[in-house]
This record gives C-alpha cells, structure tokens and sequence, in this order.
C-alpha cells in the first residue's frame, strides 16, 4: 500500500524553492534572451520543412487554419505555462509542474516522453539542416557525395549536432547569445520572404481553399486540417523549451511569461504569413521537397535570394537545435536532482556551470541517430509527446488551483477553468487526429520508462530532499519518506 502511494509523491513548491535558491546554474537570462529562445525554437522545422509537407500531404491552402488551430491551443497552454513557470522557477518544463501538481508516477511519464521529444527533435531537425547545406553548397558549386550526406551516415548532421553540444557545454549565456543573432538574422529573411513574395501570389493556388477529402482521414477535408494541426503542432514546441531554462533567468517572475507567451505570438504570426504566400506562388500539391521555401523563391524567378533563404534556414534549425537540446540537457539535470536519474546528470562543470556531462552524452545519442537515420522515419516520432505534455500542464493548473488557491501567484491564467479545459481539449483533439503508429511508438516508449521506473527511479526517488542533500534508498526507508513528502505537498 505504501509502495502503491508513493507513485503519487508531489514535490513541495516549498522544495521548488529552495532548489531555485540553491540554484548552481547561472543566472544570466533575460526576457530579451528567453523570448529568442522561444523564436529560435519555434522558427526553425515548422517553416523551413513541415510548411510544405502539411500543406502537400493534410491540408492544402487550409494549412492556415491548422496554424491557427494549433496557435490557440498553445496559447491556452501557454498562459498555463507561464503561471507555473512564474511560480516553480526550475529547470524542467512540464515535467516540474507536473510533479508539483499531479504526482511522481506522472512527473516521470511525462518527463520520460520529454526525453524522447527533445533528442528527437533535435535529429530530425539535424538531418533537416543537412538537407539544406547540401543544397546551398550544390548552388555553390560543391557536390558532396550522396554517401556522406544520407542515412546510414550523414556526415552533416552529425558535425552540426556536435558543434550545438560544444556551444552547450561552453555556457549558456554564450549559447543564447548566440541564439539572438541566428534568430534576428532568420527572421528578418522570413519578413523580406513574405514582402517579396506577396505580389507574386496567385488567388488560384488558394482555391479550393480546403480540398475535398480523398476518403482517407487526415488527407484533406476537415480531417487534414486537424492532421495538418497535430503536425504543425510540433513546430511550436519552443516556448516549452524556454520553460525549462527558468533556472537560468535572471527574474523568473518576470521573464518567463513574457519568453513564452512573446515567442509565441511572434512566431504565429509569421508562420501565417509565410504560409500564404508559399502557398500563393505554388500549388500545394508541388511542396512535398524538403526545401519548400526555397522552391517558392524558384517560382517568382528571383534566383537572387534563393542563396539567402537557404543561408536563413540553415541558420533557423542551428538555432532551433540549439534550444531543444539545451531543453533535452535541462529535464535530465531536474530528473536527476530528483533521483529518478543517477546522479551524474546534475553534474555541473566547476567553470562553465553547465551539465556537461547529460550534455556529451545526449549529443552523442542524438548526433548518431541523426547519422543513421532517415528524416521521415524521424519526424514521425515527434508531435505526440508535446501535445501531452501540454495537456497535462493545463489539467495541472486547474488542480492546483483547487488544492492550493492560496500560493503567490506572480503570473495568473486568466479564465480559469475556461482556458486550461480548452487548452487541454484542443491538445487531445490533435492527439485524436494523429496516426496509429504515433501512438503506438508513444505507448512502446512509455512502457520502456516505466520499466526504468520501476527498476530505478523509484527506488531513489528524492524529490523534496535539498540539492545537494543525502540521496538514501527509499525502498529502505519508505514509511519515513512517504510521510514527509505527503505532509509537505498537502
């Protein structure tokens, strides 16, 4: 009975606090840093490679609703995110919230899908920016062999994950300083892509505007567009990602709701834009390639810029690697501070105060399975796991306001229940829409975490002990443990 209440430990806001004032990692982030953290995240795959692969295959011009679809259930999700970023100020993104929130069982579940996600992302996105240096250097003149550039070893991909690690180890500060120039530089080719392109859109590529549905779900018709949604959805994983650099803000408070909810609304609306006018200049049904935007740039004759788009995309997913493997890094530092990893993750480097370890070790994992492996094999494990996660930091909102309505609150969702429930409904509406194999993959995965769970985490689970405090076996001692975890979470 005591093991079986146990999966259902909450860590303490109270710990929360103390973990952030006993914070190891720097402080040096501002909402100027965390909004382009979000951008870099945000605008990167989405644009750059999913733009014309939804549009082609789900939803045709109607692309733009499953933006918007997917627009409003993550600003549901993000005012939810950023009340408990305002009030957990730590590393780990949905996996905190949900340990304050809704338990150790489902902290892990979620934090486990997180793992995936992240290293996922970042491989698809790996081979997705090889594809694009490929073909800026064929523009240039240079061939390189299709040996070196393909799965089962594409030498690219592997480089530049290497490189996104190195820059990780080296500092964060460093990191998002180099972030910010990517994302300025991005997105104003994304800007000058929709000035110059709008006078070539014809009203004929947008009509119909939502084709008739070929009598599969999800290939047009209202079912692509939710499909289009739950893929697209994917692209605006960054201002999750920014959530879980909290530790390193400097006024978390502050700071996090405006990275969030910032990021998000500046990338939604270029994501509209420059969907309506690649769409405009060429029919959807010829945007299944992996350079769309560069094919749209082919279409207008103006050549000149087609080196300047892809020079942007290259920089677009760099900067988009960067975030989600400083995210992938950070909910691996948080799970290990809580024992449900070993301990060498929340290892911090003496100089640069970073965890550099869980960061060599990811970027070797991730740079090999980008090697190895083929784009669309990798972007369809992605999308499912975010959507959860969401779903589960919105229904967190509404249970803690119930079960602790008194806490300071520096940031507050507005409409509660109304947001958090829409939030949450949107996101499983999306769940729905998606493939069977996405779920099944997701279910695989689960069952192997909780296996690790099982055999490990549990075992040393510590979630409300200090930092750098005693890390006893709690299978030995869980009378104890289960009494000091569930008088302080009450």
């Amino acid at each position: 009975m005591l093991a079986f209440m146990a999966l259902w430990t909450r860590k303490s806001l109270e710990s929360l606090r103390r973990d952030a004032e006993s914070n190891v990692l720097r402080r040096s982030l501002g909402p100027w840093n965390l909004t382009a953290l979000g951008v870099g995240s945000i605008i990167g795959t989405g644009i750059f490679v999913l733009t014309g692969t939804a549009a082609s295959t789900n939803a045709g011009p109607a692309l733009v609703l499953s933006m918007v679809i997917s627009a409003i259930g993550c600003a549901f999700s993000g005012l939810c995110y950023a009340e408990f970023a305002s009030m957990t100020p730590v590393a780990g993104s949905a996996y905190t919230y949900a340990y304050a929130t809704l338990g150790e069982l489902i902290a892990w579940i979620i934090g486990w899908d997180l793992i995936l996600e992240y290293a996922l992302s970042t491989a698809t996105v790996a081979v997705g920016w090889s594809g694009y240096f490929v073909s800026l250097a064929k523009d240039l003149g240079i061939s390189l062999p299709a040996a070196l550039t393909q799965a089962p070893f594409n030498l690219p991909a592997i480089l530049v994950v290497g490189l996104v690690a190195a820059l990780l180890v080296i500092g964060v500060k460093e990191s998002a300083n180099a972030n910010t120039a990517l994302v300025i530089v991005k997105s104003l080719v994304l800007v000058l892509f929709v000035a110059v392109g709008a006078s070539y859109v014809r009203r004929a590529n947008l009509t119909p505007f939502i084709p008739p549905n070929t009598g599969e779900f999800g290939a047009f018709g209202w079912s692509g567009v939710l499909r289009g949604a739950g893929v697209m959805f994917f692209a605006y994983i960054g201002f999750d990602a920014v959530s879980t650099a909290a530790q390193e803000a400097r006024d978390p408070a502050r700071d996090m709701p405006v990275g969030i909810l910032g990021s998000l609304a500046i990338c939604t609306l270029l994501y509209i834009g420059v969907a309506i006018v690649l769409i405009g200049i060429v029919p959807y049904t010829h945007l299944n390639v992996a350079d769309p935007l560069a094919v749209g740039i082919d279409a207008t004759g103006l050549t000149w810029m087609r080196p300047i788009v892809k020079g942007a995309a290259l920089l677009g997913l760099f900067s988009t690697m960067l975030v989600t493997l400083l995210g992938q890094t950070r909910i691996f530092f948080s799970m290990s501070q809580d024992g449900l990893l070993p301990r060498v993750f929340a290892v911090v480097h003496p100089r640069f105060r970073t965890p550099h370890l869980s960061t060599i070790l990811t970027g070797t994992i991730v740079a090999l399975v980008a090697g190895v492996t083929p784009i669309a094999v990798l972007s369809q494990l992605v999308s499912i796991g975010t959507l959860l996660a969401f779903v589960l930091v919105s229904v967190g909102i509404v249970i803690l306001r119930r079960t602790a309505p008194d806490l300071p609150r520096p940031f507050r969702t507005p409409w509660v229940p109304v947001v958090p429930l829409a939030g949450a409904a949107i996101c499983l509406l999306q769940m729905v829409a998606l493939p069977l194999g996405t779920w099944l993959r997701l279910l695989t995965w689960l069952a192997v975490g909780l296996t690790v769970y099982a055999l490990y985490g549990w075992r040393h689970a510590q979630p409300n002990v200090p930092v750098n405090g005693p890390s006893p076996d709690r299978a030995a001692h869980s009378s104890v443990q289960l009494d000091t975890n569930f008088d302080s979470a009450s």
